[in-house]
């Protein structure tokens, strides 16, 4: 299967592949139940609003695709010391029937170019303690470096409402 595959970036039309690759994922990580995402939440933020954008690899060519297998999904930041975007990878998944065919490589390469093209600085992701293989993958295969001086920090959207107990009356500034 070695090569029998293509990527290229998903379109609102992949929305129910997107929703399901996901949930593939967050079984993958034992966290099926933190998948909130819908049609309807992805096609408004990955679309309408691009807060986020998606490559979807697919077993077979670009011209008879197959089964699809994988998927990176993504956003940029900015680097105050760079002074330039980074892009962040926030997911990526191929099915584990379709590892070590080089489509976790071969999505990295299509991150690369984007990256390329936007001018960015970096390209961070932050990878699961317990996942051994990937991280071996990221380390070995990538020759990426852990970030172990950075703690990964989160507010969620309790946390986030919570914030307005800062401001006085609870009125944002303008």
């Amino acid at each position: 299967m070695a090569g029998n595959f293509h990527i290229r970036p998903a379109t609102s039309d992949d929305v129910q592949i997107l929703l399901q690759l996901i949930l593939d994922l967050a079984i993958y990580e034992n966290e099926a139940e933190s998948a909130k995402a819908t049609p309807e939440l992805l096609r408004q933020n990955l679309f309408e609003t691009p807060y986020a954008h998606a490559l979807v690899a697919f077993a077979g060519t670009a011209d008879e695709p197959g089964e699809p297998v994988g998927l990176a999904l993504y956003f940029f930041n900015f680097s105050t010391w760079t002074g330039r975007p980074g892009l962040f990878l926030e997911d990526l998944y191929v099915k584990e029937a379709y590892r070590a065919n080089g489509i976790g490589k071969a999505l990295f390469v299509e991150l690369g170019k984007v990256a390329q093209a936007k001018n960015c600085a970096r390209l961070d992701w932050n990878v699961l303690k317990w996942n051994k293989p990937s991280i071996d993958f990221y380390e070995k295969s990538l020759g990426a470096k852990a970030m172990s001086e950075w703690v990964g920090m989160r507010l969620e959207e309790d946390g986030i409402e919570n914030l307005k107990r800062f401001v006085p009356g609870g009125q944002a500034a303008a």
